[in-house]
């Protein structure tokens, strides 16, 4: 494997193992928590979260906009457990996918739905940054809104 993909990858990984973290300071019951009115509840935010390793990585693969509708509806969550599962799950079938990317495939450039291009790599790396962004938003919530502050160490 391209040793930018591994070092991306581990980047990834952190992410994951810290929103896990976080979850595990969380009961069910704190799912149905809603900060914000007219905005994603924290199960929500974590739903989605459980989601993107595969649903950024079947974009980058040019699924349409139908596909990826179809995708996030048969995936619903109830619990904590259901959500780190898929998560887990989710980064697993990334890693295996990006392990036979060659380097002709890395800068192959794929447009998304809405209209987007990238390079697999470039994809990649928005991978990451998407992870981040939505465990800064967890990490937010559970601290101004909850009053509790994780203790998770959020870099390496």
């Amino acid at each position: 494997m391209n040793v930018y993909c591994q070092k991306t990858l581990h980047q990834i990984e952190v992410a994951v193992n810290s929103i896990i973290e976080i979850m595990d300071e969380l009961t069910d019951e704190d799912l149905t928590r809603r900060p914000t009115p007219q905005k994603h509840s924290i199960g929500e935010l974590i739903s989605h979260i459980a989601l993107i390793c595969r649903a950024d990585y079947l974009i980058a693969e040019g699924a349409g906009q139908e596909d990826m509708n179809e995708f996030y509806s048969s995936h619903t969550f109830r619990t904590l457990g259901e959500m780190r599962k898929e998560l887990l799950h989710h980064f697993h079938f990334l890693k295996e996918q990006v392990a036979a990317w060659t380097d002709d495939m890395l800068i192959e450039e794929t447009t998304s739905y809405w209209g987007v291009t990238y390079a697999r790599f470039e994809w990649l790396v928005e991978i990451a940054v998407h992870l981040y962004h939505h465990r800064g938003q967890l990490h937010a919530m559970l601290v101004h809104c909850l009053d509790r502050e994780p203790g998770v160490s959020m870099f390496e």
